[in-house]
């Protein structure tokens, strides 16, 4: 049978397969390691080693001989990982590195190994199992890692293996990321080596007080349901404390801070630039304290304070410090968003900082988008740079440590690379892509995807002259380009061709995607909405993979949107913020907007509009069709939230506050609860609802609970739950026919041959 496209995508997992990934440069620039399977189609991903001398590129760890060709095993504990973190690959999948990046380890079926990277060697330590999140001491010494909840030590040649903290009882770990630091606030990890190797900082996690949810797999009864501590909004969460622990299993000192008014530790950062930086919230997110720690004592001190009426947003990379001690911030700052470095801001409303991606000696490195005050607009975000667009850019110190100039680091490929100077870098007029980087001394790993060709293409670039990476100050800098790290990802069988634009009074950056060889005279088509449109969720990206399914759902003969409204993140705070107490209205105001405004200007038939979507995607498809059911005409919600209720804590109270406190926000946001189920008037529109039963993040109560509210008002809708399917659906099978179920529902729906 020809391979169709839903099957390429699903067997690529998204044409993530055989892409390099998960870089780390050593200081010297002398190796750059990741990540990367050896096909397209292989989810065992390997460990490799690209040097600039000797040989170009080796594996240094295989899993398929490490494992002797016996089944990979994931613990529980590995399971909960992985789907925090959205990973469906196999073999390795993470790893760290000493400082050095000499050795690196990481955790294989439950088994800790050890790499020598140089040697492209790899061995097995005999620890006890499972193994979980190994981290190498600063010089490569040692290994710290979690098993049955303890966080242990083990020297690299594999004696010495011994207990550093030991959990009172099975509700309680040390060393790993509760449930709502891993799935909200984006931190995985649960200790920290010193800069000396002589200490750690240590999360103690207790769940006792989180309430119990249990799933089942209805599919096979004879099988326990999984109990999951889930902190739904309104609830208790865990009780996170942190520990000084000695290295040689001496004195642990316990780190103080008034968590009865900052419960959220959010962050962690431990460098030779100062002491352990902590970043801890109010339960509301509204406050937030930068607190440094006292080593002697645990006794800590604030070092900055933050305030927002809405709530403080959390970023990659930040806090930290600079080599020469100051404090490196993101701050909504005068409608905009800024990096800060010390008490000074380092950029202005051009430019709307996503992430810091390293701090160095010579300046700092990090990705942006065009600020929403670009044209003096901070609430519009009417940008003059290209829709899409998120660049890396380094800010370059001056002699004296203020900002001297800020460079965007470009494709080597497209134009050539900028040149340090006072208030460039916005990139006006170079060709809109998406980028990221990481950074080793002068070694910049630069990884692009663009419109124009699928992928990512990954480049290993030097920064030249001016500061270079070896702590010399105020003079520009260029990029020479070293290296590409080959892709055996897979090339797309089909072609996204979005067009890319800003629509409605509110400029909503939206892209359409017409069927392949569509031409203007062909007629009006049936619209598809594809939204995800919720915060933290950001789909117009001038990366041309990103819009490779819908592309397929317009070549099925739909005109496909895609509108990222208020509340997705990439234009201002202000845009972001929108939907503080309002996400239902906020949100579906804003598709419904872009939908109407494109009309007015491309071949859209307004009389058959169909939405889909997947978790925030998915609530708001459903709301679509059941409160504006004179717009939409059919819709798939996939994983839906339909009572934020039922929601974590750190997401939910974020956008809706508490539930004891704003009923009335709860009751407008729910669909459940729509006063459009029931009355007369109310009119109906087709639906299907999917779920996977296994889904622990949303769980299967949400859509349940929908369809028996509709069915209750006597709505009829189409159910299609997933036995054994978490959030992710990474199961090939399962990923290709839920992409043919759904257009088949679709046309059907809408009534399209």
């Amino acid at each position: 049978m020809a391979t169709t496209f839903p099957r390429q995508y699903a067997r690529t997992q998204r044409f993530t397969l055989g892409a390099p990934r998960a870089f780390t440069v050593a200081p010297d620039g002398s190796r750059v390691v990741f990540l990367r399977s050896r096909e397209g189609t292989d989810r065992a991903n390997l460990l490799w080693v690209r040097t600039q001398s000797g040989p170009r590129e080796y594996v240094a760890a295989d899993p398929a001989s490490l494992l002797g060709g016996a089944a990979e095993e994931l613990s529980a504990e590995e399971r909960a990982r992985r789907e925090r973190s959205r990973e469906g690959s196999a073999g390795i999948v993470a790893y760290a590195t000493d400082m050095a990046v000499e050795y690196a380890a990481f955790a294989l079926s439950g088994q800790l190994f050890v790499a020598d990277l140089p040697a492209g060697e790899c061995r097995r330590l005999d620890t006890p199992e499972p193994v979980v999140d190994p981290r190498p001491s600063p010089d490569g010494t040692r290994v710290a890692y979690v098993s049955g909840g303890a966080l242990r030590i083990v020297r690299t040649d594999g004696t010495g293996d011994r207990v550093l903290a030991a959990p009172e009882n099975d509700r309680i770990t040390y060393g790993l990321a509760e449930f709502v630091a891993a799935e909200e606030m984006d931190r995985s990890r649960g200790f920290w080596w010193s800069p000396d190797g002589a200490h750690l900082l240590v999360a103690r996690a207790d769940d006792s007080p989180v309430q119990r949810w249990w799933i089942a797999d209805p599919a096979h009864p004879e099988r326990r349901p999984s109990e999951v501590p889930y902190p739904a909004a309104g609830t208790a969460n865990a009780d996170v404390t942190l520990h000084l622990v000695s290295a040689d299993g001496g004195e642990v000192r316990d780190v103080e801070w008034d968590r009865a008014r900052f419960p959220y530790l959010a962050r962690v950062h431990w460098s030779p630039g100062g002491p352990p930086l902590l970043l801890v919230q109010s339960r509301d997110q509204r406050t937030q304290l930068y607190l440094g720690v006292d080593t002697a004592t645990g006794v800590t001190r604030t070092l900055h304070s933050e305030q927002d009426p809405d709530w403080l947003e959390l970023f990659p990379g930040v806090p930290a410090w600079t080599p020469d001690g100051r404090l490196v911030r993101i701050d909504d700052a005068s409608g905009a968003r800024v990096l800060s470095v010390g008490e000074s801001a380092f950029t202005d409303a051009s430019l709307h900082v996503r992430a810091v991606l390293d701090v160095g000696a010579d300046g700092v490195l990090f990705s942006a988008s065009a600020g929403g005050a670009a044209t003096g607009d901070a609430a519009t975000g009417d940008a003059a740079e290209a829709v899409g667009d998120i660049g890396v850019h380094f800010a370059q110190f001056a002699d004296d440590g203020s900002c001297g100039g800020i460079a965007r680091l470009t494709d080597p490929d497209g134009e050539a690379a900028a040149a340090g100077g006072p208030g460039g870098g916005t990139g006006s007029g170079r060709p809109p892509h998406v980028a990221s980087a990481v950074r080793g001394g002068d070694t910049v790993v630069l990884s692009t995807a663009s419109l124009s060709r699928p992928g990512s293409r990954v480049s290993v670039l030097r920064m030249d002259g001016g500061n270079g990476g070896h702590g010399g100050h105020g003079g520009p800098f260029t990029l020479k380009s070293l290296d590409v790290v080959p892709s055996q990802a897979e090339r797309p069988l089909l072609t996204a061709a979005p067009r890319l634009l800003r629509t409605g009074e509110r400029r909503i950056p939206a892209g359409l995607v017409l069927p392949t060889g569509h031409r203007d005279g062909d007629g009006p088509l049936p619209v598809l909405m594809d939204p995800y449109g919720g915060p933290h969720g950001q789909r117009v990206v001038a990366a041309h993979n990103a819009w490779l399914t819908s592309q397929w759902f317009a070549d099925q003969g739909f005109a496909v949107i895609v509108a990222d409204g208020r509340g997705t993140p990439g234009r201002s705070p202000a845009w972001e913020k929108a939907v503080s107490r309002n996400i239902a209205d906020v949100t579906l105001d804003d598709q419904v907007e872009a939908l109407h405004s494109l009309a007015a200007d491309h071949p859209l038939d307004l009389t058959r509009v169909a939405i889909r979507g997947w978790s925030y995607g998915g609530y708001l498809a459903a709301l679509a069709v059941l409160r504006r059911p004179d717009v939409f005409h059919t819709a798939v919600a996939g994983a839906p939230v339909t009572d934020w209720r039922l929601y974590d804590t750190h997401y939910t109270e974020r956008y809706c506050g508490m539930p004891e406190e704003d009923a009335e926000v709860y009751a407008r946001a729910s669909v459940i609860t729509d006063e459009g189920l029931s009355g007369a008037a109310a009119q109906h529109r087709p639906l299907m609802l999917i779920h996977g039963l296994a889904d622990d993040n949303v769980a299967a109560a949400h859509t349940l609970r929908l369809s028996s509210a509709l069915l209750a008002e006597g709505r009829p809708h189409e159910m299609l739950p997933l036995s054994g399917v978490t959030h992710m659906t990474p199961q090939e099978q399962i990923a290709e026919n839920l992409l043919l179920l759904q257009v088949a529902f679709l046309k059907r729906t809408l009534g399209m041959a």
